[in-house]
């Protein structure tokens, strides 16, 4: 399998594909990881038909972009890693002999190796055993063209060993992008770039009637603007989607707006697919691993409910209730994740109502919090300037997740706490790397999947940290 260097990956997908690449995957989260994990029954599947072909699709869908390498963990963590391919394939086969058929990938994904692996894996099997999604991920603009981007789609049949894709997806919908010479551009321009001033759009149409695609739909990433758009096409007859994959899980269900107001909250995407009958693919059910690794006393809180339950349980039972949701996508690393997802959804036990008020009140919990939304997903670097981006997001969470964060000064605990913030930053980050060296040069804001202001919140932690020395009063606003 050849390999792709990470420099030659972006020159050919662009730094917008390494943010596309944020969906629906499990975090190592430790619970889950050493656990003892109950082998899940082997035909107790819960599964969801489309509307359009009658097809029984798994509600777990198996995301096949956080591939385990040989040097342990993902790609994710070593990204100049070997992939796995042998483990990929036990997982594989683990995953279709307990009842999981969706495999979805990308060209982008895994430094461009994802798809060779899944079709490797895949092709081992008989072909009505698996249905296949991938993207149009031509997020660079030496891709926009129309060549380039058909031979996108042409090169994803071979690597993935097949005669058509089962789901295609318009890749990251909605996100915002920059021209060759890096003007920045709104999502809708983006689109109109990638999918329509090249005739691709219509050209994908004439492939989905031919039969090599079997599904034709897109990601939803962003402007609100492109996903009413394309919405209001299908209402007119203009375009026709069979599916649509949007970010969903219990915190975004109301407060995604709130917490980056770049990003739309899932309740009106779901009732927005779900009143025109067009099926939901769920991405980012534990929201990078987020509803995985929550705060201890919220973790308290939903043990006394289910003590039997992880809480990433709780988020993947959410994400499959609605009954428009035809499969809700996990990137599992490991064989342990695999079961668990399985155990979960075989069968699956919907929410209740009190279940749901709960899980409400549990999102605004978490919501209070004001942690910084970062999946440390790692997207925003290398930073030009050597800044240590995800780590110091990652001491400032925690250190709200636990209370810690010292922010009265006539507190008896303030003292204990101004040292543990500031001792921690410096052993967590170096501090030629730390938030007070950032110049605000937005390098990193085109690569982040949760569209994160980065520089404005290195300037707050910096402010914060600053007073902290000092000595001072906490200002209100780095709260």
């Amino acid at each position: 399998m050849k390999k792709i260097n990470r420099r030659d990956f972006l020159k050919i997908f662009g730094g917008a594909a390494i943010g596309a690449t944020a969906l629906a995957a499990c975090t190592d989260d430790k619970e889950r990881t050493t656990a003892a994990i109950v082998e899940p029954p082997k035909d107790k599947m819960t599964m969801r038909v489309n509307p359009k072909t009658g097809d029984k699709v798994s509600l777990l869908g198996y995301g096949m972009m956080r591939l385990p390498v040989k040097e342990g963990g993902s790609m994710r963590e070593h990204p100049d890693g070997t992939i796995d391919q042998e483990m990929i394939n036990r997982q594989v086969d683990y995953a279709i002999d307990h009842g999981v058929n969706y495999f979805d990938t990308s060209p982008a994904y895994c430094q461009g190796l994802s798809e060779t692996a899944t079709g490797i894996a895949l092709h081992r099997h008989p072909r009505d055993k698996y249905f296949i999604a991938t993207k149009l991920s031509n997020f660079s603009p030496a891709t926009w063209g129309f060549d380039a981007s058909k031979e996108m789609f042409g090169n994803s049949l071979k690597l993935l060993q097949v005669d058509y894709v089962d789901y295609l997806l318009l890749h990251g919908a909605g996100m915002p992008s920059q021209d060759a010479e890096g003007k920045p551009l709104s999502g809708m321009e983006a689109f109109q770039l990638r999918y329509m001033d090249n005739g691709l759009l219509d050209w994908l149409v004439e492939q989905h009637d031919k039969g090599l695609i079997r599904n034709l739909g897109f990601s939803y990433h962003g402007d609100v603007e492109v996903f009413d758009t394309l919405l209001r096409w299908h209402d007119e007859g203009k375009y026709h989607w069979d599916f649509v994959q949007i970010e969903l899980n219990y915190l975004d269900w109301n407060y995604a707006n709130e917490i980056n107001p770049r990003n739309t909250d899932a309740v009106y995407l779901y009732n927005e697919l779900s009143k025109r009958n067009i099926p939901s693919v769920i991405m980012e059910p534990l929201l990078g691993g987020r509803l995985a690794n929550v705060p201890d006393p919220i973790v308290a809180k939903m043990k006394s409910r289910r003590p039997e339950d992880n809480v990433a349980t709780w988020a993947f039972r959410f994400a499959g209730t609605p009954e428009k949701v035809l499969t809700v996508l996990s990137g599992m690393t490991y064989m342990e994740h695999l079961k668990d997802n399985i155990r979960t959804y075989s069968p699956l036990e919907p929410v209740t109502k009190e279940e749901n008020d709960f899980l409400m009140e549990i999102a605004k919990d978490i919501y209070d919090l004001k942690t910084i939304p970062c999946n440390e997903c790692n997207y925003c670097m290398p930073c030009p300037y050597g800044i240590d981006i995800p780590s110091i997001f990652s001491h400032y969470n925690k250190m709200i997740k636990e209370g810690l964060l010292p922010h009265n000064k006539q507190s008896e605990e303030y003292r204990k706490q101004r040292r543990a913030f500031l001792v921690g930053m410096d052993r967590s980050v170096p501090r030629l790397r730390q938030a007070n060296h950032c110049i605000g040069c937005g390098h990193c804001v085109t690569h982040c999947p949760q569209r994160i202001n980065i520089p404005k919140e290195l300037h707050t932690i910096d402010v914060f940290t600053e007073n902290l020395k000092r000595n001072g009063q906490v200002e209100e606003m780095a709260l």
